[in-house]
């Protein structure tokens, strides 16, 4: 059965899209890479989580859009409180999003996409890139990293209009395979210490797991009781991917 994820309203009893709980009020602009992703789905306005890895390429997860490539999709930048018109937001639609080509929606494998932009944010203190993994860079079980994202902060609580972020440890592989049978250490990232009730909700799908600075991971799936760990897509594994797709477009400029 092909998961459409809480995008079109939908709740499994085992697993859901990414989702923050047991996080806290991020300062104010302090994530200037985060987006903001509004679209809609039969006519159903959604959300989910990206970040400028250029200034004019967002990066999310697939499942965000799924299978609906036709719709229009709004990226804000530079928000911390969506709803409100903050001076320091941009607002740029989206040109193209490339999901990955290998996205598999009954996996979850390949759970990423680039979102290519209308026209190239304007890089400012509250507006700028986050830089990707190095191929030899690695995430290891202990390290602590964080996810931020306007998503929901609880199984029956509504999505938060201010940014919301949370720390969150890597996890054993062996955790995710015990969890999940789709698991797949070589391209995903598992994370979220299990006695602690901390970790993304739903509406936080395709933000940024960031270690040290750097963006390793993309909210992609977990339970839907909100227990840890979660599925984070292992960036470091599409970077080849990422960056041919990028000059790629760019060179097509407006195709």
């Amino acid at each position: 059965m092909v998961l459409l994820l809480f995008l079109v309203a939908l709740l499994f009893p085992t697993e859901e899209a990414g989702r923050i709980i047991g996080g806290h009020k991020a300062k104010p602009h302090s994530r200037p890479y985060m987006a903001f992703l509004q679209f809609k789905i039969s006519g159903e306005p959604q959300r989910c989580g990206g970040f400028l890895v250029r200034e004019d390429f967002v990066l999310t997860a697939a499942h965000c859009l799924g299978s609906s490539l036709s719709t229009s999709i709004n990226v804000t930048l530079g928000a911390h409180n969506i709803k409100e018109r903050e001076m320091t937001q941009q607002v740029i639609p989206v040109r193209r999003p490339i999901p990955h080509p290998d996205y598999n929606d009954e996996t979850w494998a390949n759970d990423i996409m680039l979102l290519k932009l209308m026209r190239k944010a304007h890089v400012t203190t509250t507006v700028s890139p986050i830089s990707l993994p190095r191929d030899w860079d690695t995430v290891n079980p202990g390290m602590m990293c964080s996810v931020a994202g306007w998503g929901r902060r609880g199984v029956n609580m509504p999505s938060t209009d201010k940014l919301q972020e949370v720390d969150l440890e890597v996890r054993s592989e062996e955790e995710c395979k015990d969890r999940f049978q789709d698991y797949n250490a070589s391209i995903q990232i598992c994370a979220g210490d299990p006695s602690k009730r901390k970790n993304s909700f739903s509406g936080d799908s395709g933000g940024p797991l960031v270690c040290n600075g750097v963006a390793q991971g993309i909210v992609s799936y977990g339970r839907d009781d909100g227990t840890t760990p979660d599925v984070y897509t292992r960036i470091s594994s599409f970077l080849s991917w990422i960056h041919s797709t990028m000059r790629r477009y760019t060179r097509q400029g407006s195709a």
